[in-house]
């Protein structure tokens, strides 16, 4: 077996960074507890870092993995909810790092999924049977936004890329009605305006404009609590809604990257993991005209780890380093 490997892994995103240890051995990894430090008190990620080595009390490895929210480019980042620039050479000449990955937050995702066990990896349609090692594997992850990557099992390559940003393509009435309120506001609609958090206030405003009611007040974290508790009937319609675009985006996705499975993620993936099941996501997902035979055959998953972010930067380093 070979010696177990400590690195420092982070999750950086605008509004904090997560920090935790982790170690590798023999394709197992372990996270220590995860430390969240807001990105506002901290001029840059090197005080972060280094604030995370105070708060833990102890020497740090000099070894890391990043995992970045924003795209990287000619070797650094402009954080784009956040002040921070990134430089990577910077980041590893100023924490003495001997070795350091750095790679988009979604992309440390897609390593996760690479990496989890099955049972971290919950049913939502299709049969319930592990991802299939020589077809591809779709990661889409609704949240603020919408990330999309494809992971190659046999390989383990993980691809970043921008399929959040494809046009949205409605399928009857009521999202002819979305897109035409949509539009009215940003012009081009991506899916990334339907089937992310704000995607729910969305739903609810063309329903209620439909219905001829005044649409729900709150900000959408507060619109998203009343839905999934389902204490607000035009919310929880405006949430089977949100399932039903949900499930042809992905198939949409999963279609374009060839079917192989797909595995959900991102903030809302967990919290929808008890809906989706009962909702109209899976027969979406299938219907896609002469081939709803193979897509119903596609299985889909949720990623029920705590932090794959956190899990997937230490997978990435892994590979990279692995002997």
């Amino acid at each position: 077996m070979s010696e177990a490997r400590e690195i420092v892994v982070a999750d950086i995103g605008g509004t904090n960074a997560r920090f935790a240890l982790a170690t590798y051995a023999a394709g197992e990894i372990a996270l220590g507890e995860p430390v969240k430090l807001p990105t506002a008190d901290f001029p840059g990620l090197p005080a972060a870092f280094r604030a995370f080595a105070d708060r833990i009390g102890r020497k740090l490895p000099s070894a890391a993995a990043f995992a970045i929210a924003g795209p990287l480019r000619g070797g650094g980042v402009q954080m784009t909810n956040s002040p921070w620039r990134l430089r990577f050479d910077e980041i590893r000449r100023d924490l003495a790092l001997g070795h350091a990955v750095f790679l988009n937050d979604f992309a440390a995702i897609g390593h996760a999924v690479g990496a989890a066990h099955e049972d971290d990896l919950r049913p939502v349609a299709g049969p319930n049977e592990p991802l299939p090692h020589d077809r591809p594997c779709t990661i889409i992850g609704p949240g603020t936004g919408l990330g999309v990557a494809l992971l190659l099992p046999e390989s383990g390559q993980v691809v970043p890329t921008e399929g959040g940003h494809i046009d949205f393509a409605p399928l009857d009435e009521v999202e002819e009605r979305l897109l035409s309120h949509l539009r009215t506001r940003f012009g081009r609609v991506s899916v990334e305006r339907v089937v992310s958090g704000p995607g729910l206030r969305a739903f609810a405003e063309t329903l209620a404009a439909i219905d001829g009611i005044a649409a729900p007040e709150g900000d959408d974290t507060a619109l998203w609590t009343r839905a999934l508790a389902g204490e607000d009937t035009l919310l929880r319609r405006a949430l089977d809604r949100f399932c039903l675009s949900l499930g042809s985006v992905t198939g949409d996705l999963a279609l374009a990257h060839g079917p192989g499975s797909v595995v959900l993620a991102g903030g809302l993936g967990q919290r929808l993991s008890e809906i989706l099941p009962q909702s109209g996501f899976a027969e979406r997902f299938a219907a896609k005209g002469r081939y709803e035979a193979l897509m119903a055959g596609v299985p889909v998953k949720i990623i029920t780890h705590p932090e794959p972010g956190l899990f997937g930067a230490a997978a990435a380093f892994a590979r990279e380093h692995s002997s």
